[in-house]
């Protein structure tokens, strides 16, 4: 459904995105995540059309969005982060006019109006004036112009920003339900709600992509917690931990005074439990636990902000800019 070949962009000496690559297959929901300058709404701007890239290519669908920009555009949904509504016209009002922008033949858009309406949950407020909806409902009406022409690819650009908890469960349901006929790319510096709603991740920071992985794959740390009654010869364990295929570290922790407890860790994203389960067996070790570590999303994040960001000598202001909790670009 996406496909991102080699994307660069720059403003004067900036550079927003260097070779940014990435694919989206049909009926995903994938979150694009990223801190304060890290190239999200530069991207979603080319996805879309709007901005051209330096270099690279873009298809939707298979249509290139610099020489075939009118197809993919139609096959895009789109809603920024500062949806442009036109607070004096109703809700049935604006979608009318939507539907003229979008090109919806005048035959079928009566149906396809009231398909996004019952879709986003707007009939109570259907003839009401914009400017009188809560910002939950402004968001429904935002989400319902971008699903008018049965997009394939729905574009959302931070679409629970500044909503209540009530109002965000309400979107994040909306979101899995449009997800159920659309491809969904949506940027959010809120991660809870992309450990939530996604299938997978893509985090670009300093306009460079730092992870694309689905959320499970993300979570597993590549280490192994392993508890043996404390009969056994800890220094003898630790060798042979540290001696398996793939194994690198082997930390020993704290544990009850009758147990001793190791940490092993592998390479990112491997699993060392069945080959330290099968070293247990061959050493008649009395195994008390055995698990994989996982690691949440904002864990994740963290660890690959730190790593990007830049050397004391770049200057703390910037360092600092790059560490912060992700946020919108």
């Amino acid at each position: 459904m996406v496909d991102v070949q080699n994307v660069t962009k720059s403003y004067g000496a900036v550079k927003a995105l260097s070779d940014v690559s990435f694919r989206i297959e049909p009926g995903t929901i994938v979150g694009l995540l990223g801190p304060n300058g890290a190239g999200k709404s530069t991207l979603m701007k080319i996805l879309t059309g709007y901005l051209q890239p330096d270099a690279g290519r873009v298809g939707i669908d298979d249509y290139d969005v610099l020489t075939q920009r009118r197809q993919a555009q139609e096959r895009i949904g789109y809603l920024p982060e500062n949806a442009p509504l036109y607070p004096e016209l109703s809700v049935q009002e604006y979608l009318l006019m939507m539907a003229d922008v979008r090109r919806v033949p005048p035959a079928e858009q009566h149906g396809a109006i009231r398909s996004a309406v019952s879709a986003t949950g707007l009939e109570p407020v259907l003839t009401r004036p914009i400017e009188q909806l809560s910002k939950g409902y402004r968001q429904r009406v935002g989400i319902a112009q971008a699903i008018l022409h049965r997009p394939k690819l729905l574009i959302l650009d931070e679409p629970t920003v500044g909503l209540d908890p009530t109002q965000l469960a309400e979107i994040r349901e909306l979101i899995r339900d449009l997800a159920r006929s659309s491809t969904v790319l949506f940027s959010s510096h809120i991660l809870p709600e992309v450990e939530a709603l996604c299938d997978r991740a893509v985090m670009i920071m300093g306009g460079v992509i730092r992870a694309d992985a689905q959320l499970s794959e993300l979570a597993r740390s590549g280490a192994a917690r392993v508890v043996l009654d404390a009969g056994a010869d800890p220094k003898r364990v630790a060798d042979a931990l540290g001696a398996l295929p793939g194994a690198g570290s082997v930390l020993r922790e704290g544990a009850a005074r009758d147990r001793l407890a190791f940490v092993v860790r592998g390479a990112e994203g491997s699993d060392l439990c069945p080959a330290v389960f099968e070293l247990a067996k061959r050493e008649n070790w009395p195994l008390r636990e055995l698990r994989s570590e996982t690691r949440t999303l904002e864990t994740v994040f963290n660890e690959l902000a730190r790593e990007a960001a830049p050397t004391p000598a770049a200057g703390a202001g910037q360092a600092h800019a790059q560490t912060q909790a992700p946020s919108r670009a």
